[in-house]
């Protein structure tokens, strides 16, 4: 049998003989009565009742008889999911039942989402194999950062992607709740910043602390980021005395680096952040707090009168000493409320304070630089999410690799981890779960288990089952899917705008510009539909590999890329009616005839390996041209089809050497 497709993969995993059914019978009791590890058995039983489509009542077992799986917890842990706390969990499940040990509440709930991943339909229904599993975590801080100043994301938007984070083990959620184009948080002490920086949207207190209480049900910490001195435009339309410059002010549309920033001369300033802050740790218990510090130009510094002479004053030499200073009296305010500072890179300079927390987006070499300095630091670089890079990527950034691999045991221990981020200038309520899953399943597999599980080909077969699970937890990647293709093509039945879709992915942040994009820009496009990562093209690539190294024993695989090739080829015939007098389909016409192109090549590749018969230099030369000019970006849109039409392009050039 296939070993089961779980993500993270388990630190020990020994497979037992049989399976343990999965039925109308199935129940789950604790010996730990505790009110997290109790909401966790329902949610557990709610959920194995929508993937096996049986209505599983939440019951005990009958009188003398055994529950399907026991849990046995030895203690509560901490009030919140804290830094540090034992995560283990050891979980064995037989023909006979299943059993389930953890220290703490922690463990326990991922040892529940371990069993949920091993529940698949057998031979007489559904079950979970049988296993020995002993696992833990190698990071203690493995975090998603979710940008909701950039486009508005909805409390519902935010609790779906919480279960999804507890269904692969995250265990840190930072949320980025203010940022040039809005602030996101009511205050009641300065109710002027939602008042007049949020556009309308921003999260009540009542929901800040429902979003809290819903990580800590499931082992989740919340970080929140209030960005400063810099990328605050939308505090100053409320409070213009906290700026360097004078006004007006208006909450940004755009995108980019802006010149305001907070004014660091004025006693004011340090005030009213002390009052702001010690609000905000009546909502977010979490002892650390993420103040940003990052991409602050110092323009506005040079230009203040006042503040070049509070830098004068204090022997600044410039903008960065200036921001150190800011930084120190930040980490003191934070320090009078029981927090630590978390800040990006841009911040770390001798003399910061001890204790502060470094996340790294621009390199490894700055991770092991804060940790030489004597800092922890948490690992972003390599993990954003919004570039739209394969998950083959971000499988491959390991945090203790490159400059990291050069420090010693001690410096090491100082690496907390990494984050995940998904910044939304280019993601809006409906995409967001497209650009987060399932590629972060991959990111939370390589902070959570060991150094040595780089199999990227094993990552894929379990992150595509995975992706499919992720399904029951409530996260819309795959369902958006078609509803938004849908809208591309009006009230027509429109397969070929599927099958153009699947063909395709979408560029991300960085090779996507965001030049013209504002928060107002309607995300409708092709490329706000499409996939990162096409599932489809990388089972033909798959394919198409074992075809080039064995033609001849590949039957099943060149009919089902003759199949798809076909398809690809006819598309264009069908796509064009369709895009006639379409404003959203017209800029794909291009990129439509460039798949039905690469379909017919396709065709012809695989008759021609089938020969056995060389293909002329010349005409290999100029399709090896044209694919290359396919690869090209079009409509924000990379054809992926070209990639297994390329790997038989090469099989047939080296068959005529």
């Amino acid at each position: 049998a296939d070993p089961p497709a779980l993500m993270p993969l388990p630190l020990k995993l020994e497979a037992g003989a049989g399976a343990l059914a999965i039925d109308q019978r199935f129940t789950v009791t604790a010996s730990l009565a505790d009110p997290r590890l109790e909401s966790a058995l329902n949610r557990l039983v709610a959920r194995l009742s929508r993937q096996t489509g049986m209505a599983i009542p939440r019951g005990k077992p009958a009188a003398g008889a055994h529950a399907t799986l026991r849990v046995e917890c030895a203690a509560r842990g901490a009030l919140y999911p804290t830094l540090g706390e034992d995560e283990s969990y050891q979980l064995a499940v037989t023909p006979e039942g299943a059993l389930l040990k953890a220290a703490a509440v922690d463990g326990a709930l991922h040892g529940l989402e371990t069993f949920a991943q091993l529940v698949q339909p057998g031979a007489t229904g559904f079950q979970a194999p049988a296993v020995r599993i002993d696992d833990r975590p190698r990071f203690p801080w493995r975090g998603l950062l979710m940008d909701v100043s950039r486009h508005w994301m909805p409390v519902e938007v935010v609790e779906r992607n919480l279960d999804a984070m507890a269904a692969v083990k995250l265990n840190v959620f930072h949320w980025h709740l203010s940022d040039d184009q809005g602030f996101r948080v009511e205050s009641k002490r300065y109710p002027r910043l939602q008042q007049f920086g949020s556009g309308g949207h921003y999260y009540t207190q009542a929901e800040i602390r429902a979003v809290v209480a819903h990580a800590r049900e499931r082992g989740i910490r919340v970080v929140p980021e209030f960005d400063m001195p810099g990328h605050t435009a939308s505090w100053f339309p409320g409070y213009p005395q906290l700026a360097s410059g004078p006004g007006p002010f208006e909450t940004g549309g755009d995108y980019g680096m802006f010149d305001p920033v907070m004014d660091p001369s004025r006693e004011e300033t340090y005030r009213f952040l002390d009052g702001f802050i010690g609000e905000m740790a009546t909502l977010f218990p979490d002892p650390y707090f993420h103040v940003g510090g990052d991409e602050v130009n110092g323009k506005q510094w040079g230009q203040s009168a006042h503040v070049k002479a509070f830098a004068k004053q204090h022997r600044f030499k410039d903008a960065r000493h200036i921001q150190l200073y800011f930084s120190q009296r930040i980490r003191q305010i934070l320090a009078r409320h029981g927090r630590t500072m978390v800040g990006w890179d841009e911040i770390l300079q001798p003399g910061l304070g001890s204790g502060t927390v470094i996340e790294t987006w621009r390199g490894r070499a700055a991770l092991a630089e804060s940790v030489r300095q004597g800092y922890r630091g948490i690992l972003s670089w390599g993990y954003y999410l919004d570039h739209l890079s394969p998950a083959s990527f971000h499988y491959g950034i390991e945090p203790l690799a490159g400059d990291a691999a050069q420090l010693t045991p001690e410096q090491t221990r100082h690496i907390l981890g990494g984050e995940a981020c998904m910044w939304a200038e280019l993601a809006s309520a409906e995409t967001v779960d497209s650009r987060i899953w399932p590629r972060l399943a991959a990111i939370a597999e390589r902070l959570w288990s060991a150094p040595d599980v780089t199999d990227v080909d094993s990552m894929y077969q379990r992150l595509e089952a995975v992706s499919r699970m992720l399904e029951w937890t409530g996260i819309e990647h795959r369902s958006n899917y078609a509803p938004m293709l849908d809208r591309l093509s009006g009230n027509h039945f429109a397969p070929p705008v599927r099958v153009l879709a699947d063909a395709c992915e979408a560029l991300g942040l960085g090779p996507r510009h965001v030049d013209g994009i504002t928060t107002e820009t309607p995300f409708n496009r092709m490329v706000d539909a499409a996939r990162p990562e096409s599932e489809s093209v990388r089972a033909l690539e798959l394919a198409a590999a074992r075809v080039a190294a064995e033609p001849a024993a590949a039957a099943a695989d060149v009919a089902a890329l003759r199949a798809q090739f076909t398809r690809w080829a006819a598309n264009d015939r069908d796509f064009e009616p369709l895009a006639q007098a379409n404003s959203l389909l017209e800029e794909l016409k291009p990129i439509s005839k460039d798949l039905s192109a690469a379909g017919a090549l396709g065709l012809r590749l695989l008759d021609i390996i089938a020969t056995g018969r060389p293909a002329p230099p010349d005409w290999l030369a100029s399709q090896d041209t044209e694919l290359k000019r396919m690869l090209e970006p079009d409509a924000d849109l990379r054809l992926a089809a070209v990639r297994p039409v390329r790997i038989l392009l090469d099989r047939a050039a080296r068959a005529g050497k």
